[in-house]
């Protein structure tokens, strides 16, 4: 209180990295770090935060983040998981947290959100490389992995980005489907903020299937959505059984 004091009477801000009295004072963002912390406070916290006014120490995800650290945070967020389960989550987590800065809470719930999907996984997304502007005609080359373990690849142009993915894509499965829906959001703040993007697509019998993906990339996000509302087709199609919550997505 004193430190924020002075600081609002003399107009000098307090640096971040600030001991004591800085807002990273209390903040652990190195896997070492987030494991001792939470095995023991006293390892590297050699007061208590709560004396300077600091209600707690702060876990920040990065790229150095381990196992420990992200666990913790997303039991605190409500998710209790198998290690299977977490094990997929924490390769996908790395993956993000190579291309952004830190890794907020609705970064995890969107990777939970995606690891929890139970749609038969006729194909998986492997690679998309988009070109676009406004002095080219915009091309998609993606890539899908077949649940035979065979890879296809296909490249096709389109209005935009997206739509040249989502075109190279339609000549690897061949499922006919007319797009009906197709939105776009921030899962988190920032130029380095997760896209989140949900599809509804309707197949030759009338049924509507909708998928969702995530990703840094808004054409990545855009071809894991569609990816997933075909997969749901495809199972639909060959006589599957979708489950409880793949149904209940579709409903949405």
């Amino acid at each position: 209180k004193t430190s924020r004091l002075v600081s609002t009477l003399t107009g000098i801000l307090v640096p971040p990295n600030k001991a004591i009295v800085g807002a990273n004072a209390f903040a652990h963002s190195s896997g070492i770090h987030q494991d001792g912390v939470l095995k023991e406070r006293t390892t590297y916290e050699i007061i208590d935060p709560r004396s300077v006014g600091i209600t707690e120490s702060k876990i920040i995800l990065t790229a150095r983040s381990g196992r420990h650290g992200v666990r913790h945070r997303l039991e605190e967020l409500g998710y209790r998981l198998e290690n299977e389960q977490f094990e997929r989550i924490y390769e996908k987590f790395l993956e993000l947290a190579d291309k952004k800065k830190q890794v907020y809470d609705e970064d995890l719930e969107a990777l939970v959100a995606d690891a929890a999907s139970t749609v038969v996984q006729t194909y998986e997304l492997v690679h998309v490389q988009a070109l676009a502007g406004d002095k080219v005609v915009p091309t998609a080359t993606v890539k899908l992995r077949h649940a035979n373990g065979e890879e296809r690849t296909a490249t096709a142009t389109g209005t935009g980005p997206v739509d040249a993915a989502y075109s190279a894509i339609n000549n690897i499965v061949q499922a006919p489907n007319e797009l009906l829906e197709f939105t776009m959001q921030a899962v988190t703040e920032g130029i380095d903020a997760m896209a989140e993007v949900t599809v509804r697509v309707r197949g030759q019998e009338g049924d509507v299937f909708t998928g969702r993906g995530s990703a840094t990339d808004i054409v990545v996000a855009s071809a894991k959505a569609y990816v997933q509302a075909l997969n749901k087709l495809l199972d639909k199609r060959s006589g599957g059984r979708r489950t409880a919550i793949a149904e209940e997505l579709e409903r949405v």
